[in-house]
């Protein structure tokens, strides 16, 4: 079947918008075919900094004939009506229509439209030049006298069609002022003559030929494997960077890595710094040596075969590198220099956010807040303030100033050289995180006081300003900073009351709507005004700290019902509702626990009934005297033994042992059910065995509400 090539020649595409493009491109393309009948059976799209390019197989010659009914107004409707769709659906009169018969809305019109396939390279030439004119790209130029949009000017489109066995047809069409052809061109410098194309595997083959490795991903790996083979060689191993490998795999159409070195003088800076400057400024990978310390090499990746084996490019490359440490170093010493409490004043002239203050005024806020905090995690109290106080005092140095991404880090190296306590310099390092899930989580007292300060100030602050996240919308990463909060609370495993937590942050912004309240108002009234807002701000905080911990659970494997049985509107205790979820699963996970979910399910579902029948709850004691059957003493006295010991294991937060607990209730309640008819003729002993499933649900609901449980 015939297939389409098509490739958009360009100036160089910015690697960070290469893969989205081609993606997009292809996208765009496949579902315009589809919506005009030619449905196809693969595509694939390709990227290099030079071209876009995209290939359609299994595409038909021709687009099916169709035929289609269009129903039409009423007979007797008014004749604009009539006029209308005699139009629309292309007759020359009413005639031409059928009538058909509706029971409910009686005699209608409908007309037969029959539409003629049409070759597809005509259907592609009217398609491809919308597409190429109406691409979205992050950022765009014109260029010349044209009016097309593109990422870099576009220089030659080639755009062919056809069979394998069969000479592929050029689609005919125009692009601004480009004329589709099958002409495209090889690497800028070592081969840079037009190449005549056919079909895409022709295509692959001549450009791999000019220089050309189409494959984005392939380039990735070509500059993969040679960088550690030229590491290996010399006993080092590389630095995994996947974000940087992508970037440059973006920026070479033949990549050729290479080694070079720098002055080892160099690696007294911290190794951050070091790889952040060579990362930023050149683009090459670090590497390390043998005992797992930063090496004075580094991998840079050439776009040419180069005459003199590279040694220019290498010589180069060192150059820069060479500056650019330079720069670090000074940096570096000049921040030394200066005590890191001599920049908190700095701290006064960087803008936070325009109704949350400075960054100064951020910081007073972390003080306090972590000094709240720290006897809680078993954190010094004076530790927790001095960290608090200097977590930002970075912002304002050099090194940051250059390289934002090293902040926190940079300040841990200072504290440390400025003789701060060590506790101290790790949490300023780790304040920030978690970044993602991926990244561990403060351990040591201090750092968790902290972190959570900056989290919860972030939080409490935003949403008393009424900034919040709105669907896919959250500009100060609210939603990162509460499981943030969650993960900090639950891997170290902390027991705290999310209110008390939210209520020490709302401290800093009580000045702030909705906290704030108007001046005339005084005494009492004043007072409830503030509760009232309060208690609006913490259920809504509330609600989004539970969004954001059944996000966290669900990700960790947690059934979704499992999380809603155990949460509560006013549940606050993180670490215990992570943990009753943990016991819950295990114990459903048991043959005793589905076996007691169906006992549960069924005595629940009778009290139900009964409950509506009667118009009453049955809530009084079990009557002993009242049993008739063993199995209903039996039962009787399980209850009454799982209830004291879940009571003490779940207020002892030993939540394993209290669903092991309820484990035992599965034996008794089986053979209740075998045995006992609960609606006995006799309306006390009914009642008394109602009363006796209101007891063991119940006792079932100390660890969970089993009734939001599936399954």
């Amino acid at each position: 079947m015939p297939e389409l090539l098509l490739e958009l020649f360009s100036e160089e595409i910015p690697a960070r918008f290469q893969r989205r493009a081609a993606e997009d491109l292809k996208k765009a393309v496949t579902e315009a075919l589809v919506q005009a009948g030619l449905l196809y059976e693969g595509a694939r799209a390709f990227a290099t900094p030079r071209r876009l390019a995209l290939t359609v197989t299994g595409l038909p010659g021709r687009s099916p004939d169709t035929n289609e009914d269009r129903r039409g107004p009423r007979v007797g409707a008014p004749q604009p009506a009539i006029d209308g769709f005699v139009k629309a659906a292309g007759l020359a009169s009413i005639a031409e229509a059928r009538i058909e018969s509706d029971p409910k809305k009686g005699d209608f019109y409908v007309a037969r439209i029959e539409r003629k396939g049409a070759d597809a390279a005509d259907i592609l030439a009217s398609l491809l030049p919308g597409i190429i004119s109406g691409f979205e790209w992050a950022k765009s130029m014109r260029w010349g006298s044209g009016s097309l949009h593109w990422v870099r000017p576009l220089r030659a489109i080639t755009a062919t069609f056809g069979a394998e066995n069969e000479e592929p047809v050029v689609i005919p069409f125009e692009a601004g002022t480009l004329t589709a052809g099958r002409t495209t061109y090889g690497h800028r410098f070592l081969a840079p003559e037009p190449i005549r194309v056919r079909r895409f595997d022709d295509y692959v083959q001549a450009l791999e030929k000019a220089k050309v490795v189409l494959d984005l991903d392939r380039r990735k790996e070509i500059i993969r494997s040679e960088a550690e083979h030229l590491a290996f060689a010399q006993g080092l191993t590389l630095i995994h960077d996947e974000a940087l490998l992508e970037e440059v795999a973006g920026l070479v159409e033949w990549p050729v890595p290479m080694m070079g070195a720098f002055e080892e003088s160099f690696l007294e800076l911290p190794e951050e710094v070091i790889i952040a400057t060579i990362r930023a400024n050149q683009k090459c990978f670090c590497l390390r040596d043998a005992t797992g310390r930063l090496a004075n090499r580094f991998i840079l990746t050439a776009n040419t075969i180069a005459d003199d084996g590279g040694a220019a490019i290498v010589a180069g490359n060192e150059r820069v590198i060479r500056a650019r440490l330079s720069d670090a170093r000074f940096f570096y010493e000049q921040d030394l220099a200066v005590p890191l409490e001599d920049g908190l004043p700095r701290l006064k002239e960087s803008v936070f956010h325009a109704r949350l203050g400075s960054q100064f005024e951020r910081v007073e806020r972390l003080v306090a807040l972590a000094a709240e905090i720290a006897p809680a995690v078993g954190a010094d109290v004076e530790e927790a303030r001095l960290a608090a106080s200097l977590a930002k005092a970075d912002l304002v140095t050099g090194m940051v100033g250059e390289f934002p991404e090293l902040q926190g880090l940079m300040g841990r190296y200072y504290a440390l050289a400025q003789g701060k306590p060590g506790a101290v310099a790790n949490a300023i390092a780790d304040h920030y995180k978690p970044l993602g899930p991926t990244d561990m989580v403060p351990a040591e007292p201090v750092a968790i006081a902290v972190a959570l300060a900056d989290k919860l100030d972030l939080l409490t602050g935003f949403w008393a300003i009424d900034e919040k996240p709105t669907g896919s919308r959250d500009p100060f990463a609210l939603r990162r900073a509460a499981l943030g909060v969650i993960r900090i609370i639950t891997e170290n495993g902390l027991r705290f009351r999310l209110s008390h937590l939210l209520a020490a942050g709302r401290m800093g912004h009580k000045d702030k709507v909705p906290f704030a309240v108007p001046s005339e108002q005084s005494g009492s009234t004043r007072e409830a005004l503030q509760n009232a807002h309060y208690k609006v701000f913490l259920g809504e905080l509330f609600a989004f700290f539970h969004d954001r911990l059944k996000v966290s659970l669900r990700e960790a494997g947690a059934r979704h019902d499992l999380v809603d049985a155990v949460l509560t509107a006013d549940a606050d205790d993180l670490l215990d509702i992570t943990r009753r979820v943990e016991a819950l699963s295990a114990l459903l996970d048991s043959e005793d626990g589905s076996n007691l979910l169906a006992g549960y399910r069924r005595a629940v579902n009778i009290l139900a009934i009964e409950e509506k029948k009667d118009g009453r709850r049955y809530t009084e004691p079990v009557d002993q005297t009242l049993f008739r059957l063993d199995a209903e003493t039996t039962l009787a006295n399980a209850i009454k033994a799982a209830d004291a010991e879940v009571a003490a294991r779940v207020e002892a937060a030993d939540y394993r042992g209290a669903v092991a607990a309820l484990a035992t209730l599965r034996a008794p309640v089986d053979a209740y059910f075998e045995a006992v008819l609960v609606n006995d003729a006799d309306p006390a002993i009914r009642a008394n065995r109602l009363n006796m499933l209101a007891l063991l649900r119940d006792t079932m609901h100390l660890v969970a509400d089993f009734s939001k449980i599936e399954g």
